[in-house]
């Protein structure tokens, strides 16, 4: 009965076809919704949209689309083919437009609880399918009854005219008659900056030896940089800012599936001093900036979880640890001589002025006592943290960033004066707002308008790349949340939470730049109703059902609505 009930539905759905029966059929479906293989009727129903694209789009801006296949019967070697948009003479070419089959990944269930951290063995928490992974296969063969979402990028030129486009896809398989899909997108004349120019301060954690690892290649050879390029550079299209890099082993305890290593190596010589090799460092920060990530490093950790120290001693090549708390003097005499030899190293580099000593959560008195050493070896090095509250230490943060539901100690406002940098972050301890495998998309997107509604400069999120055993179909990992550890797979593949997470923060630049613009004009009335869609987005505004992504996505369509409207008037 349900089988049937599906069939009838889908049929009623789909346009006008030719060609065998067992056609392939399509709509137009929300990007808010993550597909799985336990979609039901009545949420495919909901997912439908009238339109591709229900927002006008600016020059430069990435915009998406989600369009949902479904076969009955069989249906080979399926392909898209995309046509140039067009609005009379004017034309975005066929180059500029991307279609991408989204591949099911195996995810979890939420736990009960809000926090989604703790163990998590297989058989505890249910699994599913989700759709997430954005292949770049050319075609995919279908069974029956297949549901197939297809991701489409615009990439909307800066020298496009404005006006009103329209185009088509061709969805194709063998022995099946073609069907036609066409959309239509608005451009306006606006231009979004391209993303190295964003203000917003993305920090998301890389991790190379993941990398190394996955593709089987020794670290730091050329065969490692060119298997981290399409990731990296899918990440510097994102517009990072921060580049993540290790100056010991095992700052988090090996706690990903791939342990980082140490950028710096310490060597302990005979006479009692110490010799740095910065070789490694220097390679991965140089790398990192050839492909536009260029604005801070950030460097871990002077406090890690287990309090235990690299270094080698000379001739002999055994990695050696020693375990020091900060108050203890073994621990001064082993980071006094680094950082001040470290300072002296970034200068040389012209680095020093974009560099901090970075430590996330740690006690209070362990990171009050690692601070006194920096700034007696270096009194004008920068400090990161990611962590809660903390007044103690708030002014010696030039880069704060602070979980989810903590506030920063003193007005952000205060702390932008001093040019330090205020973000936030989310983690395992939060079932929404986030970018799990099984999250619904909105919540992603939703990122970047909390970040302005509160005044924050930016987001953090702990990995981008800490990838699973098998991370091209399993996004589980032992500890957390599925897909907690990564939002970009292998080769650069996207995910559509990635995607959603830079739609949200394009969002972010657009009405930053409007708000800019009518402070300057004195058009205080758009920048008050503006502000009043953006006090939807807090905390208070959620609630459990947010785990459905509903409420997210109404405050987004509003705050959309509003500004663009706002944006054409005059």
């Amino acid at each position: 009965m349900r089988t049937a009930l599906k069939s009838v539905l889908w049929i009623m759905l789909a346009a006008v076809s030719c060609g065998r029966e067992d056609v392939l059929e399509t709509m137009w479906v929300s990007t808010d919704i993550h597909f799985t293989d336990r979609m039901s009727i009545e949420e495919i129903e909901d997912a439908k949209t009238p339109a591709a694209f229900r927002h006008p789009a600016w020059k430069g801006e990435r915009i998406w689309a989600q369009l949902l296949i479904r076969t009955i019967g069989e249906a080979d070697g399926v392909r898209i083919g995309i046509s140039d948009l067009k609005s009379g003479n004017d034309v975005i070419p066929s180059e500029m437009i991307e279609a991408g089959f989204v591949k099911y990944v195996m995810g979890d269930v939420f736990a009960d609880s809000f926090s989604q951290c703790g163990e998590r063995p297989v058989g505890k928490f249910d699994s599913l399918m989700v759709a997430d992974m954005v292949d770049n296969c050319e075609y995919i063969d279908l069974k029956d009854n297949a549901l197939q979402p297809i991701w489409i990028t615009v990439k909307v030129p800066e020298n496009a005219a404005a006006g009103h486009y329209e185009g088509r896809l061709t969805v194709k398989a063998k022995g099946i008659r073609a069907r036609k899909v066409p959309f239509k997108i608005e451009v306006l004349d606006r231009t979004l900056p391209s993303p190295e120019e964003w203000k917003f301060y993305l920090d998301l954690w890389q991790n190379p030896y993941s990398v190394a690892r996955y593709h089987n290649v020794e670290l730091w050879s050329k065969e490692h940089f060119d298997h981290m390029r399409p990731v990296m550079q899918k990440l510097a299209d994102a517009g990072q800012k921060v580049i993540t890099a290790t100056i010991m082993n095992r700052p988090w305890n090996g706690q990903t599936e791939d342990a980082y290593g140490p950028m710096v190596t310490k060597t302990l010589k005979a006479d009692g001093t110490w010799k740095y090799d910065y070789e490694v460092f220097d390679r991965w920060v140089e790398w990192m900036m050839s492909l536009g990530i260029d604005s801070y490093i950030n460097c871990y950790s002077m406090i890690p979880w287990e309090l235990e120290f690299d270094y080698y001693e000379e001739g002999c090549d055994t990695l050696r640890t020693m375990r020091a708390a900060p108050e203890e003097k073994a621990y001064s005499d082993y980071w006094t001589p680094f950082i001040k030899d470290f300072e002296s190293h970034l200068k040389e580099k012209g680095w020093f002025g974009i560099t901090r000593i970075a430590m996330d959560e740690r006690p209070v008195p362990r990171m009050l006592e690692a601070i006194r050493i920096i700034r007696q070896a270096s009194p004008e090095m920068g400090i990161s943290l990611a962590g809660g509250r903390h007044p103690e230490i708030e002014a010696e943060l030039t880069d704060y960033c602070v979980s989810f539901l903590a506030e920063h100690p003193v007005p952000i406002s205060e702390r932008r004066a001093r040019g330090d940098i205020s973000t936030w972050y989310t983690c395992c301890a939060e079932k929404y707002p986030n970018t799990f495998t099984i999250s619904p998309l909105s919540e992603a997107a939703w990122i970047g308008w909390r970040t302005l509604a509160a005044d924050y400069d930016g987001y953090l999120r702990w990995a981008v790349n800490s990838w699973t055993a098998d991370p091209m179909t399993d996004t589980r990992f032992r500890t957390w949340c599925a897909g907690d550890t990564y939002m970009i797979y292998p080769d650069g593949r996207s995910s559509l939470r990635f995607d959603k997470l830079v739609e949200g923060i394009q969002d972010y630049e657009k009405m930053r730049i409007l708000i800019d613009e009518w402070n300057a004009a004195d058009q205080l009335d758009k920048v008050a109703e503006l502000t009043r869609a953006l006090s939807r987005f807090d905390y208070k505004h959620l609630s459990e059902s947010a785990s459905t992504g509903r409420e997210a996505s109404e405050a987004i369509e509003e705050g959309r609505r509003v500004y663009n409207k706002l944006s054409t008037e005059d």
